[in-house]
């Protein structure tokens, strides 16, 4: 049987606030009618094969035929129409996590955008013994192609039972076989590792192209000259880089000199910076604090891992307004909530100790230790216009495509 290439509806439209749920929900069900119908229905003609593993990478992406029950693909956690990031809300978490393949399955922690996630050096711990680099939030795995093996594989992803499972999926689809011998052998799909693995990396280059680090936000755009920035956003641009004023860049900032083009806005590295319990995810998935890097597998259960509980990956800030909710466990809504948390380091003002989303001061961190105070307790505290000119700067991270979402 040849099935059809599923038919994934535009995202472009979605993005996560509670105003524009509604709209989520009824275009969440279309996709999922026209992916259904897509299957059911089969293929009428046959489909070329993809010529180059960027190609090939792609439609592996959208392919939902790759989960157990064929609902659930790359795409649908990653919407290349928002930003990589997840646009879809779950009963009693919003959309701090992601709902499995089999739509009751829920993550532990906030799916994290795939753009620019080719930046990341593999993990490896450098001269100073502090970890870098890797793939998810524990950077679990060292680069893209680990990365694209563990959400098939995942029961509570896209779980498939083995690799040999997935490899029989691909074999299903006749331009899938023509594609993967030409590209990685003959016979490369007669062998379940072989097989699983030319998939990943066929995932992989296709997270490697410009689609996902376009490099075209109108930040980019001002150091090449092409647009100026507001006063606001030049004001909030200062502050980040300052060294003085904030601490933004003492972890999102990879250059030595700031303005650098090309910069991923982090340092690859792992930091604790207090953030507390999403008590509604623990609620729904009923998991213990979540320790973060001490739970890599290289970490867990070695002398390094009571120093690293509670670090996680420093995030890139690319698209950042337009990929909430934040933090590992997506426990706050509003970037502008952010800031703030942030702020509450250095500013002891009573209103500045109170959770905006809340009303109520900040709850405790979820692990306590190890809090890299050394990095939060720098510069005076930011009075609204700065930090209002800071949340203005991130903004214009934003890549181009994703520009109209600003407005929504």
């Amino acid at each position: 049987m040849t099935l059809a290439r599923p038919v994934i509806a535009p995202a472009s439209a979605l993005r996560r606030t509670s105003a524009l749920a509604p709209l989520r929900l009824s275009l969440a069900v279309a996709a999922v009618i026209m992916v259904v119908g897509a299957v059911a229905q089969g293929s009428g003609a046959a489909n070329p094969p993809p010529a180059t593993a960027e190609a090939l990478g792609r439609e592996l992406f959208f392919d939902v035929n790759l989960s157990r029950n064929r609902t659930q693909a790359c795409a649908t956690c990653h919407a290349p129409d928002l930003a990589f990031a997840d646009p879809r809300s779950n009963s009693g978490t919003g959309s701090a996590v992601s709902l499995g393949d089999d739509g009751k399955s829920i993550g532990e922690r906030n799916t994290p955008t795939a753009a620019y996630a080719s930046l990341a050096p593999e993990f490896h711990f450098d001269k100073h013994g502090e970890a870098v680099g890797g793939l998810f939030l524990d950077g679990r795995a060292k680069n893209l192609e680990e990365q694209a093996a563990g959400p098939p594989l995942n029961p509570i992803e896209m779980a498939m039972p083995d690799k040999a499972s997935v490899v029989a999926r691909l074999k299903e689809n006749p331009a899938y076989v023509t594609a993967f011998q030409a590209l990685y052998g003959d016979g490369v799909l007669d062998d379940a590792e072989k097989g699983f693995a030319a998939m990943t990396k066929a995932l992989a280059a296709f997270e490697r192209t410009p689609e996902f680090a376009p490099f075209d936000s109108k930040y980019d755009r001002y150091l090449r000259g092409e647009e100026k920035l507001t006063k606001q956003e030049e004001l909030g641009r200062v502050l980040f880089f300052s060294n003085q004023f904030t601490n933004c860049s003492e972890c999102h900032k990879l250059n030595m000199m700031g303005g650098a083009e090309k910069e991923p806005f982090t340092n690859f590295e792992y930091d604790n910076i207090g953030v507390p319990a999403n008590t509604a995810v623990h609620a729904a998935n009923g998991k213990p604090a979540d320790r973060g890097l001490a739970a890599h597998p290289a970490i867990k259960g070695t002398p390094r891992e009571a120093a690293l509980a509670g670090k996680f990956k420093v995030p890139s800030l690319r698209n950042v307004a337009v990929t909430g909710p934040y933090m590992h466990n997506g426990v706050f809504n509003n970037l502008r909530t952010v800031i703030l948390f942030y702020d509450k380091y250095n500013n002891k003002s009573a209103r500045r100790q109170i959770n905006p989303e809340t009303g109520k001061p900040w709850d405790p961190p979820e692990v306590p230790e190890n809090i890299s105070l050394k990095e939060l307790e720098v510069g005076p505290g930011l009075d609204d216009r700065r930090v209002d000119a800071l949340v203005a700067f991130l903004k214009a991270l934003t890549d181009k495509r994703y520009e109209p979402l600003l407005k929504q």
